[in-house]
């Protein structure tokens, strides 16, 4: 018999096909490395910087600039109030009663005009806060309630320009006076002569040097009220964001030390504050745990599948050795060795099997060969498998199920593949002397197999888990642990129930409970009767 050879090409395309393997695998390998050294090798902040930096660029910053617009809003409404009060106090002046005091003199002489200007400026009461000016036809001031002459020609008396101008004869006017003194004036222009010339003027004036004080007094109580606000605003969001970046420190260090390997760390937090910080803290501690949890079950796992292919690949080698030096001569041992080999290989094969079911699972690409089957025939082909193994290891087995199909649309590779499995269980944890009950009952639509053994059983700290990967109860009993994890999700898929039940030191129950389609069971009596009738033809 001739040895089989690789050409040239097909080593060239299968080295390859390792390069390729190889550098992919390693392109793999440090992008993990450098996203972990970038991880842990972030520099420590320092200053304002991350939350607290946005925080005080973004709300405290339009916090400013809010509380500065309500300030300067403030500002404009004080001034805008005290002018117009002041400007309404002296309007109240030039009414009609000073156009009906001169309108006699219009066209008397000028110093007539300036008499009764002079009595007019002494009959004003309120000189004490108002000057008052009285211009003449000529455009000067004849008389001051200062008491000092004004030598202001009228071109340089806006006001006066502007009121002459105006249809109304009067005019406010805002400035400062020759000595920068800021100043309200109002002007008000007195009818024309009988030649229809300017007759004259009267100026109500007050300083604004007082208001302009408590203007200026209220918008500083209006910047330290100010400063004050921006103040507490910031002492409190600097203690609020401190209240969240201290806490997410934390967590970024528990983090690092978690990239590091470090699964035995925990996040520090206050249960009393029972926020959005507490409950993040409180997810990752869980998180930490499963993934420890699943740390250890993955080592445990390897362990296992370790051992498992091990054991059987040195009972191949060892037959296989054996085989090849006695090359035929004892037929007997021949035969016992094969039988090994093939034994151990379907042992291999129902754990590669698994193993593919597993990564299947976890992909999300188990898939099903739907077809109309029986169940329960798929029952019956399982445990009649299990006969034999029953008299080897000396484990009785009893089998109860009703003689009528139940059919279903499913996979029958899987559905035997599920009764198998929970049946390997039961006589794997069994004992010498034990029993596996296997009970079927149909009822509504539904099918419920019970398979109860009297093993060593299982611990109630291990029973909520030993549906989940990797997790072995019993871990001198050989198998992968992930054999009951494939059962759940196929049992999934069919839309039934799995449940388990144990008790230490009693046994197990496996509960599967799988939708049936209805069929109609005709009454015993009437088939009785239908005998009869045939019998008596």
């Amino acid at each position: 018999m001739g040895k089989f050879r690789l050409s040239e090409k097909d080593t060239t395309k299968k080295v390859s096909r390792k390069v390729q393997y190889k550098r992919t695998k390693d392109d793999d390998t440090t992008q993990k490395n450098e996203l972990r050294k970038r991880i842990l090798s972030r520099p420590e902040r320092k200053g304002i910087t991350g939350i607290t930096k946005r925080w005080a660029t973004n709300t405290l910053l339009v916090t400013a600039l809010i509380l500065l617009v309500i300030v300067v809003a403030c500002t404009l409404f004080i001034v805008q109030y005290y002018r117009n009060y002041v400007t309404s106090y002296v309007s109240g002046y030039a009414n009609e009663s000073v156009t009906t005091f001169f309108t006699p003199y219009l066209d008397a002489s000028d110093e007539v005009f300036n008499q009764k200007a002079k009595e007019y400026i002494d009959s004003f009461s309120d000189e004490s806060k108002i000057e008052v000016q009285v211009v003449n036809r000529h455009g000067e001031v004849a008389v001051s309630s200062s008491g000092f002459a004004v030598h202001e020609k009228m071109e340089d008396m806006d006001d006066v320009l502007e009121a002459a101008e105006s249809t109304t004869g009067i005019c406010k006017w805002f400035g400062f006076n020759e000595n920068g003194e800021h100043i309200i004036s109002v002007a008000m222009v007195l009818p024309k002569d009988s030649n229809g010339e300017f007759s004259g003027a009267v100026r109500f004036i007050t300083s604004m040097r007082g208001i302009d004080s408590q203007i200026i007094g209220f918008v500083l109580i209006l910047l330290v009220v100010y400063i004050i606000a921006l103040f507490f605003v910031s002492l409190s969001g600097v203690f609020f964001i401190q209240t969240i970046v201290t806490p997410v420190r934390k967590i970024n260090d528990t983090a690092k030390l978690i990239a590091e390997g470090n699964y035995d760390v925990r996040v520090e937090s206050n249960a009393k504050d029972n926020d959005e910080i507490t409950e993040l803290a409180d997810s990752i501690n869980t998180m930490i745990s499963e993934i420890a949890v699943s740390d250890k079950l993955k080592n445990d796992f390897i362990s296992t599948v370790s051992h498992e292919l091990r054991t059987p690949l040195t009972a191949i080698k060892g037959w296989g050795e054996m085989l090849k030096e006695l090359d035929g001569e004892d037929r007997e041992i021949s035969r016992r060795g094969t039988e090994v080999i093939i034994n151990e290989a379907d042992r291999l094969s129902k754990l590669v099997e698994e193993l593919l079911d597993f990564s299947r699972m976890q992909n999300g690409n188990m898939t099903l060969r739907l077809e109309k089957i029986d169940v329960l025939a798929e029952l019956d082909e399982a445990v009649f498998v299990f006969k034999e193994r029953s008299k080897r290891d000396g484990i009785e087995i009893r089998y109860n199920a009703p003689e009528i199909p139940a059919p279903m649309m499913g996979d029958p590779n899987r559905i035997k593949q599920v009764f198998v499995n929970i049946l390997d269980n039961a006589f794997k944890y069994n004992k010498q002397g034990g029993l596996v009950d296997v009970e079927a009952i149909v009822d509504d639509g539904a099918l419920t197999i019970n398979v109860s053994d009297t093993g060593c059983g299982i611990a109630p700290e291990d029973l909520p888990n030993v549906k989940k990967k990797f997790y072995k109860a019993n871990i001198q009993v050989r198998g992968s642990g992930i054999g009951l994890a494939v059962v759940d999700e196929i049992i999934k898929l069919h839309n039934g129930v799995f449940e388990i039940a144990s008790e230490p030191e009693v046994g197990t129950t496996v509960t599967i409970v799988l939708p049936i389609e209805k069929i109609e069971v005709e009454p015993v009596a009437s088939l009785i009767d239908e005998m009869m009738v045939n019998d008596n033809e």
